[in-house]
C-alpha cells in the first residue's frame, strides 16, 4: 500500500478514521524554517468538522502535536511528525458495514484487495486522513511563503450555481467570509441553501474546487516525466472524492481553435509574461511564471440516509441499506484546505528539485 508522496520534499501519511490518530511524516524540509504548532494548526482548522450546518456534526477539536522535527522554533532538516488523536468515533454506527459494502465507496475494493478492512467509518480510506495532507500542506506553504508564493483555493461551483470569477485578492478575502468558501459572496448563499435543502431530503450535492498558485518562478517541473502539471494532477487525483481534475481551461479547450486559447508572449514592465492564462500557468510540463491554475470535480458525498441498494458478501444476497452516522451533505468547502495542501507539497517539492529553495539549510544561498 502507498502511502507516500514526494521525492525531495515527501508525505508519508498515517492512521484511520476510527482509529487512535491520524497525522504525517514530512520528509526533506530544509533546516532552518521558523516553524510551529500553531502554524500548522490554523491549516487544520479549516478542515475539520463540525464548524458549520454545511459539515458533519462529529465534533473533533483536531489539535495537532509535533513529535518531532522542530528544535527551538526551527526545523532542524529532520522528520517532521506531526499527529491527532481521534478522540469522537462512534464506531458504532458502521457495524452493519462489515459484510455489506456501502455504494460509491471503497469498502469492495478495499475488502476484496486486502480481505483484513477496517469498515469504521472506512478506516484509512476515510476523508479523514487527509489530515495528513494538511500537515505537510501547511509546512509546504509555510516554505513556499519564504519566495512570495501564494496558494488559495475556493469552491466555483455547488451543484448548478456557479461563481462569477474574482480578483486574487478578493479571494482571499471573500472565502474567509462564508461557511462554503466561495469567492462570490452571492453565490455562496445560494451554495448554502442548495446544501442545506440537500442535507434535509437526505442526499448530498457535489461539485468544483480551484486552486490558484500566484508568485511561483519559471522553470518548475520537467518536460516528458516529472511534468509539474502531471504531478499536480497526481495528487490531487489522489484525494478520495475526485473523480475529475483540469488545468487551466482543461477539457474546454477542445471547444476552441489554437488561435483562440494559444497564450500569446508580452514584454510587460521588463517581465516576460502571456497575455492570457488559459494554460494554467504550465507549457510544456514547466511552469511559464503566470498563475499556476487548476480545478477539481469533487463528486457528492456518498454516505447519505437514503434508502439505497448493496449486497451482503456473507449471503452472497441483495439488500437494502441505510447509512447513519455524522456526514457532510457536501465536502466541497472542507475540501478547499486540501486540494492547497496538496498543491503546496507538490510546488515545495519542485522548488526544491529544481533549485530554488536549498535543500538541507534556508540560510545557505
Amino acid at each position: 500500500m502507498s502511502n507516500s508522496i514526494g521525492e525531495k520534499f515527501k508525505i508519508t501519511s498515517f492512521g484511520a478514521s476510527h482509529g487512535v490518530a491520524v497525522g504525517a511524516v514530512v520528509d526533506g524540509c530544509p533546516a532552518n524554517l521558523e516553524l510551529s504548532a500553531e502554524d500548522i494548526q490554523k491549516e487544520l482548522d479549516k478542515r475539520k468538522p463540525g464548524t458549520s450546518k454545511v459539515t458533519t456534526v462529529r465534533k473533533e477539536a483536531d489539535e495537532v502535536q509535533i513529535l518531532s522535527g522542530i528544535f527551538e522554533g526551527k526545523t532542524d532538516g529532520t522528520p517532521i511528525t506531526g499527529v491527532i488523536f481521534n478522540k469522537n468515533q462512534h464506531s458504532k454506527d458502521y457495524s452493519m458495514f462489515k459484510d455489506t459494502p456501502r455504494p460509491s465507496h471503497g469498502d469492495f475494493g478495499w475488502m476484496s484487495k486486502y480481505g483484513n478492512y477496517d469498515y469504521n467509518g472506512g478506516g484509512r480510506g476515510s476523508g479523514r486522513v487527509t489530515i495528513g495532507h494538511v500537515i505537510g500542506g501547511a509546512i509546504a506553504k509555510k516554505l513556499l511563503r519564504t519566495q512570495n508564493i501564494e496558494i488559495i483555493s475556493h469552491v466555483v461551483q455547488i451543484g448548478n450555481i456557479k461563481a462569477e470569477p474574482q480578483e486574487f485578492d478578493t479571494l482571499k478575502e471573500n472565502i474567509e467570509k462564508n461557511p462554503i468558501r466561495c469567492g462570490d459572496l452571492d453565490a455562496a448563499g445560494k451554495m448554502e441553501e442548495l446544501i442545506l435543502s440537500k442535507k434535509a431530503e437526505g442526499d448530498s450535492v457535489g461539485g468544483i474546487v480551484e486552486t490558484i498558485a500566484v508568485g511561483a518562478p519559471q522553470g518548475l517541473g520537467e518536460p516528458v516525466f516529472e511534468r509539474l502539471d502531471g504531478d499536480l494532477a497526481r495528487i490531487l487525483m489522489n484525494i478520495g472524492a475526485v473523480k475529475g481534475v483540469e488545468i487551466g481551461l482543461g477539457f474546454d479547450v477542445a471547444n476552441h481553435t489554437a488561435s483562440e486559447i494559444n497564450d500569446e508572449y508580452q514584454i510587460d514592465d521588463g517581465k516576460i509574461t502571456t497575455k492570457t492564462n488559459n494554460s494554467g500557468g504550465i507549457i510544456g510540463g514547466m511552469s511559464n511564471g503566470m498563475p499556476i491554475v487548476s480545478r477539481i470535480a469533487v463528486k457528492p458525498t456518498p454516505s447519505i440516509s437514503k434508502c439505497q441498494n448493496s449486497i451482503n458478501l456473507e449471503k452472497m444476497e441483495n439488500e437494502k441499506i441505510e447509512i447513519k452516522g455524522r456526514h457532510d451533505p457536501c465536502i466541497c468547502p472542507r475540501v478547499t484546505v486540501v486540494a492547497e495542501s496538496s498543491t503546496a507539497i507538490v510546488l515545495a517539492d519542485h522548488m526544491i528539485r529544481s533549485g530554488f529553495i536549498h535543500p538541507t539549510n534556508l540560510n545557505k544561498i
